[in-house]
């Protein structure tokens, strides 16, 4: 994965479902967007049920947005106090219009959308909504995360797939993710690779395999170890 700041060069399927022509896979289901967001990230990480004041969501690939949107939809809805905290590694931001154009798919989180497009419109890559505090750190997460402070209370694994974009599937990059874990955390990923799976239970993970959301049979979810 090249470092930098480019801007997502896309095409589109079923006229809002964004593909990406680096990669060739698109940027969510095309069965369903936010039920593979709910099935895989927040269920699959335990969530809400987990919410707590503070808790902190990290994600690789940040894509259209919809996994934030859909957690802060999530927290609201759970009446957990205080902001979310989300923080996001992206290596090719969509640009404005792209993202807009994305999640128009998706009317359910057109009123959380809305503050998030403004705000992404004006250049800002900290996001402040009602109940949420985002930041969406722009460049290689190989480069990225091993310099950040954070510990994450729940990992979204959400990059394109291994077989197309392996150095986010890294058992380097895997490690980096559990250094920046926190006691009880946990991960979730659409993807059941075996070369994923091996990676995460080698960087401390106790690693399960789970039913996929339609048409993927399964999924990897689990929590770092004690």
């Amino acid at each position: 994965m090249a470092a930098g700041n480019q801007t997502a060069e896309l095409d589109w399927a079923e006229g809002c479902v964004p593909v990406s022509t680096r990669f060739g896979e698109p940027y969510f289901s095309l069965g369903g967007g936010l039920g593979e967001t709910r099935h895989v990230f927040l269920a699959g990480n335990g969530l809400p049920g987990r919410f707590r004041p503070g808790f902190h969501i990290a994600e690789l690939g940040f894509g259209t947005g919809l996994n934030m949107l859909a957690s802060l939809i999530a927290w609201r809805e759970s009446s957990a106090s205080g902001p979310l905290r989300y923080t996001s590694f992206e290596v090719c931001p969509m640009a404005p219009a792209d993202i807009a154009r994305a999640l128009s798919a998706f009317p359910q989180v057109a009123e959380v959308a809305a503050g998030f497009l403004a705000q992404w419109a004006a250049g800002c890559r900290q996001i402040r909504l009602p109940g949420l505090v985002a930041d969406i750190i722009t460049g290689d997460a190989a480069q990225m995360l091993g310099p950040w402070p954070g510990r994450a209370d729940a990992w979204f694994l959400d990059g394109f797939s291994p077989a197309r974009n392996p150095e986010l599937w890294t058992d380097a990059l895997m490690a980096q993710v559990a250094a920046h874990t926190g006691a009880g955390g946990t991960f979730a990923t659409y993807t059941a690779a075996g070369s994923v799976r091996r990676a995460l239970a080698l960087a401390g993970f106790a690693v399960e395999r789970r039913p996929g959301f339609g048409h993927k049979r399964h999924m990897t979810a689990g929590s770092l170890s004690a």
